[in-house]
């Protein structure tokens, strides 16, 4: 039975969030607090990297309103419970000990919330797949643009 909720990377939140033409699934959408913080970071800070290009693309009005939105992040997105959140932590990170904490902090909020993950094609890039995957945890890459 597909899960009803996504977890979305921090890529496609941005591109979400400064309108660029992204198609996500239906039902609730989250997003992890790491994620949530670099695209924050991105956007406050600027430059023309993968996660604040899209900001820097922006008119100086669409960029204040967009960096706005990214700093209260919209109700449909939701951030996972840290007190459930943590102890899933650690039970991936001792089944995958390579794992960075922005990874394992994916795949537990994938876990908590029941949730397919969502991944920009450069998110896709890594060690990432292959435990969700070796977790059973659906996901797909969703183009941007």
């Amino acid at each position: 039975m597909p899960t009803s909720s996504s977890l979305i990377d921090d890529r496609l939140l941005v591109a979400r969030l400064v309108g660029e033409k992204v198609r996500l699934s239906r039902g609730g959408l989250a997003t992890t607090t790491y994620w949530y913080y670099r695209a924050c970071r991105a956007a406050v800070a600027g430059g023309a990297g993968q996660l604040s290009g899209p900001f820097a693309r922006l008119s100086a009005g669409e960029q204040a309103s967009a960096i706005r939105t990214m700093l209260s992040l919209p109700d449909d997105v939701a951030l996972p419970d840290p007190r459930a959140l943590v102890p899933t932590m650690v039970e991936v990170q001792q089944r995958h000990p390579p794992l960075n904490v922005m990874n394992v902090e994916a795949v537990a909020a994938a876990i908590e919330l029941d949730a397919r993950v969502l991944l920009s094609a450069r998110g896709a890039e890594g060690i990432l797949p292959a435990v969700l995957d070796a977790e059973a945890i659906p996901w797909r890459v969703v183009p941007i643009g």
